[in-house]
């Protein structure tokens, strides 16, 4: 396997640079966007929950060194994938916990942060385990493609006591189209933003 070295502090690896089959992959826009909301730092635990291919926990992990990133997936296609592009960018603070959240969150270590792009129909009860693990002044961000899953986080983060922030992300990339281009529009994704006072 060919050990791939992204430059640059910044995140924002191409979509290509990562081996996905047929699991879900969090866009490069949308992964910058979402690791800004998650105001990473060196020596962080982070969870990511719902991990898919692992785009995010890569990127997370190369931005939380020497800290690590605990990526929780069910589906074991997946968590191959996570496990596989963790070692294309050679990183050894990565980890997949294979299973279902939230049970599967017991024993692990508190988090100082939470990504969570995947709740399989969950995330009441993700979020209610997660509030009770967090590190105060921890921060939750939730990838919502759906309006329930937005209307989930908002409610959520507001009758905790939270901090929200939310944000609605319409991208569109610029495509060849023989010799001229168009605009290619990627699915719209709201970022929610929970901080724990």
């Amino acid at each position: 396997m060919t050990i791939l070295d992204w430059p640059f502090i910044t995140p924002g690896i191409p979509d290509a640079w990562f081996t996905r089959d047929r699991v879900p992959l969090t866009k490069e826009e949308i992964r910058v966007l979402t690791l800004a909301k998650a105001r990473l730092g060196s020596g962080m635990t982070v969870y990511d929950i719902g991990a898919g291919t692992g785009s995010l926990a890569v990127e997370a992990a190369r931005l939380v060194a020497p800290g690590q990133v605990l990526a929780v997936e069910v589906n074991p296609l997946a968590c191959d994938l996570i496990r596989q592009n963790s070692e294309r960018f050679n990183l050894g603070n990565l980890q997949v916990v294979a299973g279902e959240a939230p049970e599967v969150l017991a024993g692990l270590p508190a988090p100082d942060r939470v990504l969570i792009g995947g709740s399989g129909g969950r995330l009441k009860d993700i979020l209610a385990r997660c509030h009770n693990l967090l590190h105060p002044g921890g921060i939750i961000v939730i990838n919502a493609i759906t309006p329930e899953t937005l209307t989930t986080a908002l409610t959520f983060g507001q009758g905790r006591g939270y901090r929200v922030a939310a944000l609605a992300a319409s991208l569109a990339r610029l495509e060849p189209a023989g010799r001229v281009h168009f605009w290619r529009s990627l699915n719209p994704v709201h970022i929610v933003q929970l901080i724990k006072e």
